[in-house]
């Protein structure tokens, strides 16, 4: 074990993690952004615009994470395929993933459309934050279109060690979605002013525009994921669905109990008040843009150690395992000492903030770094490294009572039965994390989510 630990860290697998983390990093910075940009603009206006936007965006972030929940299982067999040169059987199951991602964008934006004022009203009270949240959300729904695609490509791209590509265009998305925001939010060179309405195009147009031309960019220069209608036809051959759904569908089912238990907590917390709304509406991008390297990582991670599990070289995985998680955790250290040193920076760019709100949002602001550390650790363990072996009915079986047994009833009997102030509740969202700690830990060293998923027998 320390021999191999030695060996791993003298052939550079750090400097691999880093080189292959630090685009999707960025990327996952860029896609968190967009958000934070909204929230900022936004909340030059009022309050409510941002309570509003950040209920809708939970709502599209449960979606969002199903359609990644979708992508991992992709990502799973792609890694694997790629590292076995199964070439073939690599852009078959990017075919696949893009099929059926676009299949649940396109039912859930129906959905969004139609039920927009309904999935609001989940979360608080107020019929302002209802009629913005609701506009926002009907909007935006066409924007997962663009997401499934571009999730779905850019899995595809980090198996072949190229996620620089899509992130490349995640650049250019963001930069016109600024533009978009200050031109149709605030009425810049002549545009009428649209406010929340402008946010939601903002984002739908620029998500479209980037797909677009990250598709364009394939097909021009005649990329390997440039797939034909041959290989689109082959991917939907029962043998490979069957495959492919044993491996989405739990993390997908995963994915979706997970982000529907965050969006559970954001409900809660919101329904005690529209000051506790506003903190976290203003914290969670924040939040997501402070994880974006730990994310990155973990991601990197996945892509590497499937590579050697697809190559039959456990050992060497389950070093990697370790020697990542350790990595993650002091990142994240450095990271939450960042957070708390430009804390005031960046809660002054929400200016419509009252100062009531204000101090609300710094109790939740101190929290979340602390959590950041802690959900290093998870994060590592369960994207990184369980997922990457197919370990994928233990990290479901894990999230839902971790979160659904344990974290959500506590929060709710702090928020209902106790009568805990607003900074408690949110301090209890790490509980779930503390339990995931303990399993995840416990599954890694057992070895069991050592598998190779390009043989039939282990699917």
């Amino acid at each position: 074990m320390k021999q191999l630990l030695a060996d791993q860290l003298r052939q550079g697998f750090l400097w691999k993690l880093i080189i292959m983390a630090l685009p999707i990093a960025f990327q996952m910075m860029l896609f968190s952004s967009r958000s934070l940009v909204d929230i900022v603009m936004l909340g030059q206006l009022s309050e409510m615009d941002v309570a509003a936007i950040g209920i809708a965006g939970k709502a599209l972030f449960v979606v969002t994470i199903m359609m990644f929940g979708i992508t991992s299982g992709g990502a799973l067999l792609t890694a694997q395929y790629w590292g076995a040169k199964n070439f073939e059987g690599f852009k078959q199951s990017t075919g696949l993933t893009i099929i059926v991602t676009l299949v649940l964008a396109s039912l859930m934006a129906i959905a969004f459309a139609g039920m927009s004022e309904s999935i609001i009203g989940l979360a608080t009270q107020s019929d302002a934050v209802i009629a913005l949240g609701a506009e926002y959300l009907t909007i935006t729904s066409i924007s997962l279109l663009a997401v499934a695609l571009g999730s779905s490509v850019a899995v595809g791209l980090r198996s072949m060690h190229q996620p620089g590509v899509s992130t490349f265009f995640s650049l250019i998305g963001i930069v016109l979605n600024i533009v978009l925001n200050g031109v149709l939010i605030f009425g810049y060179w002549g545009f009428p002013a649209m406010g929340i309405a402008g946010a939601a195009w903002a984002t739908t147009i620029s998500g479209l525009v980037e797909v677009g031309l990250l598709f364009g960019y394939l097909y021009a220069t005649k990329h390997t994921l440039s797939l034909s209608f041959s290989v689109f036809k082959s991917a939907c051959q029962w043998p490979q669905i069957k495959r492919f759904l044993r491996l989405s569908l739990p993390i997908a089912s995963n994915a979706l109990a997970w982000s529907a238990g965050i969006f559970t907590y954001h409900a809660i917390i919101g329904q005690q008040g529209v000051d506790g709304l506003i903190a976290l509406s203003v914290i969670t991008p924040i939040e997501s843009l402070a994880l974006a390297l730990l994310i990155g990582i973990s991601s990197a991670s996945a892509v590497l150690i499937g590579n050697q599990l697809g190559a039959n070289q456990s050992e060497e995985a389950y070093v990697q395992a370790w020697i990542v998680t350790g990595f993650n955790v002091l990142c994240s250290v450095c990271i939450a000492i960042l957070m708390i040193l430009i804390q005031d920076p960046i809660l002054s760019l929400f200016s419509a903030l009252d100062e009531e709100t204000r101090a609300t949002t710094e109790r939740f602001f101190i929290l979340f770094t602390i959590m950041i550390v802690i959900r290093s650790i998870p994060i590592t363990l369960i994207n990184g490294v369980l997922r990457a072996g197919g370990d994928i009915k233990f990290c479901f079986y894990q999230d839902v009572i971790a979160q659904w047994v344990i974290g959500i009833p506590i929060v709710m009997m702090a928020a209902w039965w106790w009568d805990c102030s607003l900074s408690v509740l949110f301090g209890l969202l790490i509980v779930e994390e503390i339990v995931k700690i303990g399993g995840s830990v416990w599954r890694v060293y057992s070895r069991r989510w050592v598998n190779n998923l390009t043989l039939t027998s282990c699917v």
